[in-house]
């Protein structure tokens, strides 16, 4: 056990790093092509922030593993709203002035929707997955087009252009972009390894791995980032990375997991974890959304979402092994 755990946690590590070595040389590197902030923020660094969330469920899958799969990206999207957006909120109140990001939030809608419709059989296969992965495509083409019509005033231009590298050259760029890639890549073998081996000693499935400590350990670059946007008042960038970050989980973590190994969908998935991860997506439109224009996340509602997330993992560990 000792040598599984530790191996769990050198994958958590490398994840995290190796997450932040991505996004610094994808950035840089289309910065220096001539590609503007914005549409880096919104596309290129949103999916590098996934990444864990992506290798982890494809290594996964071709363990054989669909469950951790599955899991890792459920988890995933309820930890980012809850555990994410909750402790930021408590931290720093988080204020949703961009037009450009609340568009976003029907779009996290729909795309929960979607799976929330090829599950109700109770197997997501190939063709579903195919159906995810082609739903990502045109979500990037959405999302480059309110890119391109976001006003010149929208706060979330200037917080991109302040935090996409503009001082490194394109060699260091790539040596970045490659180097993250190799560590994300021995990060998600690591951890799967672990998390499988770990299941199996003390009798619990994959599923359950994969909602609880794989998704925390995975959503750590998302926590790390959000915390940071939200203390340098770049609010935007704080919620927008994680409603990013949850549409690519369902989109490019399930898709490519789906269409590697099928993936079962057992009673308390669909009974209990894709409707909690329902539910607080709903609650993240509630309490963001905002008719006058100026949406907040206040310290009770980060609390509130906090709680929720104790109280989703202390069932799910105490009731569902």
């Amino acid at each position: 056990m000792l040598i599984f755990s530790a191996a769990m946690l050198a994958g958590f590590l490398l994840l995290v790093w190796g997450a932040d070595r991505f996004v610094l040389g994808a950035g840089a590197a289309a910065r220096n092509m001539g590609i503007s902030p914005l549409m880096i923020g919104l596309t290129i660094v949103a999916f590098a922030t996934s990444l864990p969330e992506i290798l982890v469920s494809i290594t996964a899958s071709i363990h054989d593993a669909p469950g951790l799969a599955i899991g890792n990206a459920v988890g995933s999207n309820i930890a980012n709203i809850a555990l994410v957006l909750g402790v930021t909120a408590i931290i720093c109140p988080i204020r949703l002035e961009s037009e450009t990001t609340r568009r976003e939030i029907p779009a996290l809608l729909a795309v929960t929707l979607l799976l929330v419709m090829l599950a109700m059989d109770g197997y997501i296969g190939p063709v579903d997955g195919y159906v995810l992965m082609g739903s990502l495509g045109l979500l990037m083409y959405w999302i480059a087009k309110i890119g391109f019509r976001s006003a010149a005033t929208d706060p979330i231009r200037k917080e991109f252009d302040e935090e996409i590298p503009s001082d490194v050259k394109m060699g260091a760029a790539a040596g970045w972009l490659i180097l993250g890639l190799a560590v994300l890549l021995l990060g998600a073998n690591l951890l799967v390894w672990g998390a499988e081996e770990i299941a199996r000693a003390i009798g619990i499935s994959d599923v359950i791995i994969g909602l609880t400590i794989v998704a925390v350990g995975t959503s750590l670059p998302e926590l790390a980032v959000t915390v940071v946007s939200a203390l340098k008042n770049e609010h935007g960038l704080a919620i927008g990375n994680v409603i990013g970050s949850n549409m690519f989980n369902t989109l490019a973590v399930i898709g490519p997991a789906a269409a590697i190994h099928p993936i079962v969908m057992g009673n308390k998935m669909l009974t209990l974890h894709l409707p909690v991860m329902i539910g607080l997506t709903l609650v993240l439109f509630a309490m963001t959304y905002d008719f006058g224009g100026r949406g907040k996340l206040h310290r009770s509602e980060g609390m509130a979402l906090v709680a929720a997330f104790v109280a989703y993992h202390y069932y799910t560990i105490t009731f569902t092994l």
